[in-house]
């Protein structure tokens, strides 16, 4: 004969949604009245909360102050999990269509570790939106931005236009970059290979390259001599220098040509310092379709452990 097997628990939203606001609160009186409950009905929420789970997760302290206890701090991770998910599938069945077509612009260096998870997120949560997608340098989507050609871009920090509004969404380091092959990041005077000093995409509020600048003046500062031998507009023209033999390049290690490697701490080269990426959405923005955008973009770039640790 077969046994009916019992049904797991469900949790009760509503009481994990007490429970996180009182987290917050600190306080059973003060998560009421956000909640627009009695302060006796959230304390018997929590009563049935804990009955359920079979723990205790709040510690009552004297004059009322509430504090998540082990066993909480666990419960409201996933308790803000659960929430989330259930508030994004409410909103997205009970929203109206969205159609038109937005414009992106991404940086090339990062574009493919976040651009198809951006794409196919926002095809999910926006299927009648077209995307138009701009992948080049930072400095150019700077440019298209002020001129009000991009509706969000991500870009790196310190190429953004002045007085423009930013939102930092990834960190990631700076390395030297040299050939498997090759020993060039030996030589001295170390030969460079960069941007051109008079470099066409530059915005016109920047004195100099960025990357340009943050490498010679990390190999100024050690005393270090070096050369330039090589010049390209491009991430990808300056790494094609160094997996030649020519050079070393200063770039992000993210998906290295084969034949490349990260020049390591002990091998003499002065450290650089972390780049950040910023998110930022055109004066003119084509909305709501921007702002949902920029959304998946904040939510993928941001479950990077670059970003994490900063």
């Amino acid at each position: 004969m077969l046994m009916a097997m019992a049904a797991p628990l469900g949790l009760d939203l509503d009481l994990l949604r007490s429970f996180v606001i009182i987290a917050e609160e600190k306080s059973f009186t003060r998560a009421a009245e956000r909640v627009g409950r009695t302060q006796s009905a959230v304390s018997l929420q929590m009563q049935r909360l804990e009955a359920m789970l079979g723990h205790v997760v709040l510690d009552r302290g004297k004059g009322g102050n509430v504090e998540v206890n082990q066993q909480g701090k666990y419960l409201l991770l996933r308790a803000r999990e659960i929430l989330s998910v259930n508030d994004d599938i409410i909103r997205a069945m009970k929203a109206e269509p969205i159609h038109g077509t937005v414009r992106l612009g991404i940086a090339e260096e990062i574009s493919q570790r976040f651009l198809p998870r951006i794409l196919e997120n926002f095809a999910f949560s926006a299927p009648g939106v077209e995307v138009t997608v701009t992948v080049a340098a930072s400095c150019l989507l700077a440019v298209k931005l002020k001129n009000g050609e991009q509706d969000v871009v991500v870009l790196e920090q310190g190429l953004e236009p002045r007085q423009w509004p930013a939102e930092e969404v990834w960190r990631v380091p700076l390395h030297w970059i040299t050939s498997d092959s090759h020993r060039q990041h030996l030589r001295d005077p170390l030969p460079v290979t960069a941007s051109p000093d008079d470099c066409p995409w530059r915005p016109p509020w920047m004195a100099e390259c960025l990357w340009r600048g943050l490498a010679l003046r990390a190999l100024e500062k050690e005393g270090r001599g070096f050369r330039i031998v090589s010049t390209s507009g491009s991430t990808l023209g300056q790494l094609a220098a160094a997996q030649a033999g020519l050079a070393v390049a200063a770039s992000v290690a993210l998906n290295l040509p084969l034949g490349l490697r990260v020049v390591g701490a002990d091998e003499g080269l002065p450290a650089l310092p972390k780049l950040g990426f910023l998110m930022l959405k055109g004066r003119d923005a084509r909305q709501p379709m921007t702002d949902l955008l920029a959304a998946q973009i904040r939510e993928v770039t941001g479950q990077t452990e670059e970003m994490a640790t900063g």
